[in-house]
């Protein structure tokens, strides 16, 4: 094991999820596939930066060093900084400034670094500042509430605060939700049908393209090597 992983849920409306990791060695791992973007502290080699990650279409190999942590707070799709928009960071990262060793910059103020116990009041502050709001035509997309009359539109709009598609997200998603299945040790037949894929085939394709690795592989922790921050999701409809 490369990576220790250890997350949390949020009250927040914007916030998915709160993890941190510690890498025990160095060594490759697989970044998979993630519809949303996230928030990571980072602290390797004696410096802390704030790096902000934007969605990720498909899953590539990193090497990971050893004896860093990370921070990761990833927002809900939906949730976007209205100055810097998920579409220009798809695939892609920005560092923050450095303000000190303790806080870096966003939006010409000076801002501490988050914690795993704060995050919830780090991310509120932001939203209090207007730094962070919700794209409501994005949650209504997602539960299934769009309006045909104005469903161009709505796409733009998606686009616009995700990044994807939302075609583009349910493939991730379902990926991510098959994989999480094979890892519990639910046959590859039954996750095939479980995650909607036409066959067994499908199904591998999908996965090697999005989480970088097969179903056999998922299913033998020793074969498929370290993966990236999986937690407790469902397809989208």
């Amino acid at each position: 094991m490369i990576l220790r992983f250890e997350d949390r849920s949020s009250d927040s409306p914007y916030i998915e999820r709160v993890w941190r990791s510690r890498s025990e060695r160095d060594g490759p791992f697989s970044s998979m596939a993630e519809s949303r973007w996230e928030m990571v502290v980072i602290r390797l080699r004696g410096a802390t930066i704030l790096r902000i990650r934007g969605p990720e279409t498909r899953a590539t190999s990193v090497d990971c060093p050893a004896d860093g942590e990370w921070l990761g707070i990833r927002f809900k799709l939906g949730t976007i900084i209205p100055h810097l928009p998920s579409s220009g960071l798809v695939d892609a990262g920005l560092n923050l400034p450095e303000a000190s060793s303790k806080s870096f910059w966003l939006h010409a103020a000076a801002w501490e670094f988050p914690t795993y116990d704060n995050a919830d009041t780090f991310v509120a502050r932001l939203v209090r500042e207007g730094l962070l709001v919700r794209e409501p035509v994005v949650e209504a997309a997602i539960k299934g509430e769009l309006d045909e009359r104005s469903l161009r539109t709505t796409q733009r709009h998606f686009l616009r605060a995700t990044g994807l598609t939302h075609s583009a997200i349910r493939q991730i998603e379902r990926a991510r939700y098959a994989t999480l299945l094979l890892r519990q040790g639910v046959s590859i037949v039954e996750v095939a049908h479980a995650a909607g894929y036409f066959d067994q085939p499908h199904l591998t394709r999908a996965l090697r393209y999005y989480i970088g690795q097969t179903p056999a592989q998922l299913m033998n922790e020793r074969r498929s090597g370290q993966l990236s921050y999986l937690y407790k999701t469902q397809p989208l409809p």
